[in-house]
């Protein structure tokens, strides 16, 4: 079974294997791996990315419209993707990161590009766990390849707050509330909002409003993987 270490890691990239089932390659995966990827699924939501019957707005952005204008996505976040992400936030293998990103970026359509990237801030305490900002590593890499101007202090997490990921969904939004502020004018700029992963949309959605408040115009989220609820599974 695939495990991703350090060791594996760096071994892969320094030989050019694939990452994901090790043998050679020109890139950083295989083409028979590349290709199975769990994709989005063809009918979503143009908004979230929320599998739909047909492609249209589903009825929870048309009922609560978010603070953001659009999701994009690499991936659905399951498994190997699942595993990449974690390898980088929780085994700290960096090297995962530019690989995430050029994932990433074979998704974005950078022909009406942002003013800016903010990646999703970490608070202080959680920044020295950590030692790294994983959306930083991720957008760095982007940033960079596209000349596209990365804001990195302009917008703090002001709110150690407990892990989405430990909560139900519905307590999400709560959990989140006042937790970002920013201090740069954005008036009429289009901005990304870039983070790992997007559960709920809870967090990205909190952080657009104060972005709205700092009179961004259009803010989209750029995300490496989208958490689909079982329940919507049966749609891709």
């Amino acid at each position: 079974m695939f495990s991703v270490s350090k060791l594996n890691i760096l071994k892969a990239i320094s030989q050019r294997n694939c990452l994901l089932c090790g043998v050679s390659s020109m890139g950083d995966l295989c083409n028979p791996c590349r290709n199975q990827l769990p994709e989005i699924p063809i009918n979503h939501c143009p908004i979230c990315l929320l599998p739909v019957t047909i492609p249209h707005i589903c009825g929870a952005c048309l009922t609560n419209p978010p603070a953001y204008t659009r999701i994009l996505a690499a991936f659905h976040y399951t498994f190997p993707v699942d595993a990449l992400i974690h390898s980088l936030k929780y085994q700290s293998n960096l090297a995962i990161a530019p690989i995430l990103a050029n994932l990433l970026i074979e998704k974005i359509n950078i022909s009406d590009p942002p003013d800016f990237i903010i990646p999703m801030p970490l608070h202080t305490i959680r920044l020295r766990e950590r030692g790294f900002n994983q959306a930083v590593e991720i957008g760095r890499y982007i940033s960079q390849k596209h000349k596209i101007n990365m804001l990195l202090d302009s917008c703090i997490r002001v709110r150690n707050t407990p892990l989405q990921t430990g909560l139900p969904w519905q307590e999400r939004k709560k959990n989140i509330r006042n937790a970002f502020a920013c201090n740069v004018d954005l008036s009429g700029k289009h901005v990304i909002i870039l983070d790992d992963v997007m559960t709920s949309g809870a967090t990205i959605n909190e952080l657009a409003q104060v972005l709205r408040q700092q009179g961004a115009a259009t803010i989209n989220g750029w995300v490496v993987a989208r958490t689909l609820p079982a329940s919507d599974l049966h749609f891709s």
